[in-house]
């Protein structure tokens, strides 16, 4: 089909965006999009592709902003219950320190996670995928993490490969065993830790092999902070899964500063996330690499935090940056990339350019699928949102509304 007439069509052309570059957005006014077999043929302006396409069902975006679907590289989508109590707790003043000796903080995440079935978790996690379907993210990074312990971490494996398959949100998976300390190894982390190395990476390998042979193997990640993983154990932690061929990412410096960023630079991980504690070392040291730095903004709103990534000196040192929801029950019940972008604006004083490029081209590259996704180009996947709106800035500008008025994935409108 031809979409066509779009105030904006913003095409992100040319690949992810370092440093300064961040925010290139590749406006065609009055522009247009052909779709076809699940891809895009062509993109230029209206008159010429509807002259050169004269028999295409078409889509009038007039006075609408086309654009590529939002990618969130960073979610934890999969869990069971929620921490509303918590909050409320938080809230009136309590330390989290006392809500997690009462039971509380991640762990009661892990216990409600232990005992749901598949069918429990699929279906409560459906609904997270299909609420930030409706507000643009075509595709998403989705990480275990609420087991820690093989059995579980399987099972919420076994829950996103098949939403993934039953779309139409696109998911990357992530296995994210080494989120916590679990409380059978409250006492001994480096227990867990070589639980983790010698145990579950090698089970995990065979057990995708045998039911998931049709994808690429997930990313592993683990949180590098204090309290959960030290460097070191970060370090034995992403070494072996490099060694059986997984992609790495990892969690740094949401609160302390342990080195993570330039351990991710050092063995190549696909990104480092959070980001708020990094020293001007390691911020140099990640944007002389490939490695996408992810800032997570609703994760310190969500905890009323003052402190925020530093975007400007990533991007003043040319690295590539892109944003996520960091979607989880804890600290970001957010499925919206739309809230994402307003907020990077307000808090990380990114441009409504700047947050969008970090949202689509750049975010795409954060789980390395921006060969196919994350632009408006020929030859790739036709993920495309029309946005009931006439300019792209106000995107940015406005908050707590659905500003999608059509989503279209693979080629199909939904």
């Amino acid at each position: 089909m031809l979409i066509h007439s779009a105030a904006q069509l913003l095409t992100l052309k040319g690949g992810p965006q370092r440093g300064h570059a961040l925010g290139t957005l590749g406006i065609i006014e009055n522009g247009a999009v052909v779709v076809r077999d699940e891809k895009i043929v062509a993109v230029g302006d209206t008159e010429d592709l509807r002259n050169s396409y004269p028999n295409e069902p078409t889509i009038d975006a007039s006075g609408s902003v086309v654009m590529p679907g939002f990618v969130d590289p960073h979610t934890h989508l999969v869990w069971a219950g929620d921490r509303a109590d918590e909050f409320d707790k938080k809230m009136a003043g309590k330390p989290y320190l006392e809500i997690l000796a009462e039971g509380g903080g991640i762990i009661s995440t892990v216990m409600a996670t232990r005992t749901a079935s598949l069918e429990s978790l699929t279906a409560q996690t459906r609904q997270r995928t299909q609420r930030m379907f409706e507000y643009g993210t075509t595709t998403a990074e989705a990480k275990t993490g609420y087991g820690l312990q093989l059995d579980t971490e399987l099972r919420l494996l076994q829950t996103l490969i098949d939403l993934d398959r039953e779309g139409p949100l696109e998911l990357a998976i992530t296995f994210l065993g080494a989120h916590a300390i679990p409380p059978e190894y409250k006492d001994n982390p480096q227990g867990y830790t070589d639980e983790i190395t010698k145990r579950m990476l090698p089970e995990l390998k065979d057990w995708w092999g045998t039911n998931a042979p049709h994808m690429d193997l997930p990313f592993v990640d683990v949180f590098c902070e204090h309290n959960a993983f030290t460097h070191k154990q970060s370090r034995q932690i992403l070494t072996q899964a490099c060694s059986l061929g997984f992609p790495i990412k990892i969690h740094a410096d949401e609160f302390k500063n342990l080195g993570g960023a330039s351990l991710a630079a050092e063995l190549g991980a696909a990104s480092a996330d959070h980001l708020v504690s990094t020293s001007e070392a390691d911020i140099a040291t990640l944007a002389k690499s490939e490695t996408v730095a992810v800032s997570l903004p609703c994760t310190p709103f969500g905890l009323a935090e003052k402190d925020y990534t530093p975007a400007h000196k990533f991007i003043k040192a040319n690295a590539y940056f892109a944003l996520a929801s960091d979607c989880n029950p804890g600290t970001s019940w957010n499925e919206s990339m739309q809230f994402v972008i307003a907020l990077a604006c307000r808090m990380l004083k990114l441009t409504s350019a700047q947050a969008i490029a970090a949202s689509t081209i750049n975010s795409a590259y954060a789980i390395r699928r921006e060969d196919h996704i994350g632009s408006i180009e020929e030859g790739k996947q036709a993920d495309i949102l029309v946005m009931d709106i006439p300019d792209y800035r106000q995107i940015g500008y406005r908050y707590g509304t659905n500003l999608v008025k059509q989503v279209m994935k693979r080629g199909k409108l939904l």
